[in-house]
């Protein structure tokens, strides 16, 4: 008894370019797959240079001498803050965990004042109306204030992640005649303190800040 064979048709060529894609798309889905779950990893459980490392390498974020690592979300103008000039931010404060250290606040200070040095780096960077984002390795946060007790202590070995924007920047020249007027005023009204007498306003201090 024969057995008579039956001719296989050829597989169409169209049909290898869709089984080809179909395993290209699994192997994609695969790595992709792979990579969430390595990312995962680093941010939950990985160690601060783990972190770093990996973050350095994100779309748009920039890494200063120092190690600071930062990334404008919005640009602003104008020139970028000196030393004694002052400055209104909203800042906030997370943990890689997203764990919040710093509420959403307002703030205002003249650049120089004492200052974790990660944050005043920072902010010299930016310009009025801008808005960055701050990764501050525990050398430029608390952990900068070697042996500090107070409520940074438990923070000095966390990266630090802040939220910060600029919306006005005041000349220390500005301040300073600002300061002078007030003196003035202070001097010539009644009952007011006479030259010399008063403590001027205190190192750092922005006008209308209080």
């Amino acid at each position: 008894m024969s057995v008579t064979a039956v001719p296989l048709q050829p597989v169409k060529r169209a049909y290898k370019v869709w089984l080809w894609i179909g395993v290209l798309a699994a192997v994609l889905l695969a790595a992709g797959l792979a990579w969430v779950g390595t990312r995962a990893q680093v941010v939950a459980r990985g160690s601060n240079e783990q972190f770093l490392a990996w973050n350095k390498g994100q779309a748009g974020v920039h890494t200063t001498a120092s190690g600071l690592q930062y990334q404008v979300l919005k640009p602003g103008t104008g020139a970028t803050p000196a030393d004694q000039d002052g400055v209104s931010l909203t800042i906030r404060g997370n943990l890689r965990d997203g764990s919040e250290f710093q509420p959403t606040a307002p703030m205002r200070f003249q650049v120089g004042q004492p200052m974790i040095p990660g944050f005043t780096e920072g902010v010299k960077l930016m310009r009025k109306g801008s808005h960055y984002r701050f990764w501050l390795p525990p050398s430029l946060g608390y952990g900068a204030e070697a042996g500090a007790q107070g409520p940074g202590s438990e923070l000095a070995d966390k990266i630090l992640i802040f939220d910060v924007q600029m919306s006005d920047l005041v000349p220390a020249a500005v301040i300073q005649q600002m300061m002078m007027q007030q003196m003035m005023q202070q001097q010539r009204a009644p009952g007011g303190a006479a030259p010399g007498a008063g403590a001027a306003p205190g190192a750092g201090a922005v006008p209308g800040a209080e």
